[in-house]
């Protein structure tokens, strides 16, 4: 159920009656592409990390969005995701992070996918399955993220010689991914760094191609943008979120998050001194209370342990009281509002802002959870060329 904006028109591809949304600002992935653009050498490119539909976002609005403002890929978590973007009728080249069954890799080359790959024994087995279309690769080096990836020469040797072997393969790139690149203590990464280099020292002396390195995420790529080889690829910075607090104290760029969400009353009410609110009785109101619903619960990735955050009502802050519902969540009002009145549980409202990052404090966890586990059944508007 998507809406789009452009200026002050809406475009409804699908008719939504909950009146429950997020809204997607693709001016604001534009700025910060921008911004990122700005501090890269020119020579470096930019994959827009669009996996987990586009963080919960939208991946094919987003890639669009992203290309048209100058990213130069798109790199995606799943091959299932980059069938999406091509059925959408997207042309830029994709890459694929996640492992893709040898069988599935013909799929790949026949869309003009990019598959990242690991193992010798995989590639052996891909050619059995490709036809004469050319299959792209990207090697996937393991520096200390301890996912996927080769960790020794060893290894490396054996995949150089498996390709120089293979018939319809062309190894187009390697990359590496750091896993503390965000955080003040940069000991782990300078180290993670030696042993790719270690490795690139290895792979240059016995592979003569030219291909294209990338070894940063938002992170690194924000902190260290003239290191970062041919691509970066740019995640979680995209969509206007700080990959940590440590590199936003840093101050480096200015980014603009794109997503808010927002709901209406559906019902307000004045409830009696010692009344109960929601399952388990949990919130037991201390005098006359005015009370609102939204029609917004754990279904739609809004979880229980949001009882007591605040949302937003005229720019004033109203917690959750009771447990949230599946469908419903229940809010204590400084007064009588009427129903239909906006409540912004993301973004800005009349002046204040709840940030992605406090509800993410609020439920100890990053960040970049809190927009991917907002589920598809609530709406998306996307807002385009409107300031």
């Amino acid at each position: 159920m998507n809406l789009e904006v452009k200026g002050d028109m809406v475009l409804v591809s699908d008719v939504f009656y909950r009146p429950t949304w997020v809204e997607v600002n693709l001016d604001a992935v534009a700025y910060n592409i921008a911004q990122m653009k700005q501090k890269l050498p020119s020579d470096s490119s930019i994959f827009a990390v669009v996996k987990a539909d586009g963080y919960g976002h939208g991946a094919v609005k987003v890639a669009e969005a992203a290309l048209q403002a100058g990213a130069n890929a798109l790199a995606v978590a799943l091959l299932e995701e980059a069938l999406e973007l091509r059925h959408a009728g997207i042309k830029a080249p994709i890459l694929v992070f996640g492992w893709v069954a040898p069988r599935d890799a013909r799929i790949a080359s026949e869309h003009d996918i990019t598959l990242t790959f690991f193992q010798a024994e995989w590639l052996r087995e891909v050619e059995a399955h490709l036809n004469s279309k050319e299959l792209k690769l990207h090697m996937k080096w393991d520096t200390g993220m301890g996912r996927l990836g080769i960790r020794t020469e060893n290894e490396l040797k054996s995949l150089v010689e498996a390709l120089q072997t293979a018939d319809h393969i062309n190894l187009t790139g390697i990359y590496t991914h750091f896993a503390t690149a965000d955080e003040d203590d940069l000991t782990y990464f300078i180290e993670q760094k030696k042993r790719f280099y270690h490795l690139l020292s290895v792979f240059n002396r016995i592979w003569g191609e030219p291909v294209d390195i990338h070894i940063g995420n938002s992170a690194a790529s924000i902190r260290f943008p003239e290191k970062m080889h041919d691509f970066i690829r740019f995640g979680i910075a995209m969509y206007g979120l700080y990959p940590s607090q440590d590199v936003r104290n840093k101050q480096l760029i200015n980014l603009k998050p794109a997503f808010s969400m927002h709901s209406r009353l559906v019902h307000v009410k004045n409830v009696a001194r010692h009344e109960s609110i929601s399952y388990g009785a949990t919130y037991i109101t201390d005098h006359a209370e005015w009370i609102g619903t939204i029609p917004i619960g754990y279904a739609d990735g809004w979880p229980r342990k949001l009882q007591g955050m605040e949302v937003l009502i005229e720019g004033k802050r109203m917690p959750i009281v009771g447990r949230v519902c599946m469908d419903q969540t229940m809010i204590r009002l400084d007064k009588e509002y009427p129903v239909g009145t906006k409540v912004t549980l993301i973004g800005k409202n009349n002046g204040d802002e709840i940030e992605m990052d406090e509800i993410a404090n609020f439920l100890e966890t990053i960040n970049y959870e809190i927009p991917c586990m907002i589920s598809e059944r609530v709406p998306r508007i996307y807002v385009k060329n409107n300031g």
